[in-house]
């Protein structure tokens, strides 16, 4: 899909500050954990230097958890992607911290990475946790799980696979449900609600956020 083609983006791109050691391992390690952006498939073997399942991990924010869950699940690779370049740096400083030799980094718009690098039937999971809920009915366009990208997403699961999301904003979570339910391919894994899976660890900002009495939903639907 073109540029053209597709002028809604799901996240507006802000300057954002990086460290000075977020930099730096931007810097040193992207070269070598990184995976550039190209309209070709990937081949995971490839890219991993080994075959295993793979995860996709789609705006992974600051990184805290997709190291968590990397870290406890080093039999899975994870194919992280996020636009945010203070985030970037702070999974691979994270990365070259804890030794963890499964996740590998694109930092470009998940959309066209799905559309463009992703092989059929290839994941054997995708997290989306978190994503900008875009509050605004105005804005509820920009909300990154539409039917369409549900879609795109499924075709991308390998049969039995599966696709979790967790946001903390109920209107969002009540539309996230609604989408996943509609597609036709995929089936939900608990009457309406999951319990939050173990590998999904607590962040900071979740924690933060259950302090101040917000909820937190998770969504889980398996590939038919």
């Amino acid at each position: 899909m073109t540029q053209s083609q597709r002028p809604i983006r799901s996240f507006v791109l802000r300057q954002g500050r990086i460290s000075r050691a977020q930099q730096r391992a931007r810097d040193t390690l992207l070269s070598t954990l990184g995976v550039a952006y190209s309209t070709d498939l990937l081949d995971f073997n490839t890219v991993f230097g080994r075959s295993a399942p793979t995860i996709l991990e789609i705006g992974f924010g600051m990184g805290e958890t997709t190291a968590h869950i990397a870290a406890q699940r080093p039999d899975l690779n994870f194919l992280a992607v996020e636009v945010h370049t203070p985030g970037v740096g702070s999974l691979l400083k994270q990365i070259d911290e804890q030794g963890l030799t499964n996740i590998r980094i694109i930092q470009h718009d998940a959309v066209e990475v799905v559309e463009a690098m992703i092989p059929a039937a290839s994941l054997n999971g995708i997290h989306v946790f978190f994503p900008d809920p875009w509050p605004k009915k105005r804005h509820h366009k920009r909300r990154l799980l539409q039917a369409g990208f549900v879609r795109e997403l499924s075709a991308r699961i390998e049969p039995g696979g599966y696709l979790h999301a967790a946001t903390d904003w109920q209107e969002y979570a009540q539309h996230i449900l609604q989408v996943l339910s509609l597609e036709p391919s995929l089936v939900n894994t608990a009457e309406a609600y999951a319990v939050r899976p173990a590998y999904r660890g607590q962040t900071k900002f979740e924690a933060r956020g259950l302090k101040l009495g917000h909820d937190v939903w998770d969504i889980v639907f398996r590939r038919r």
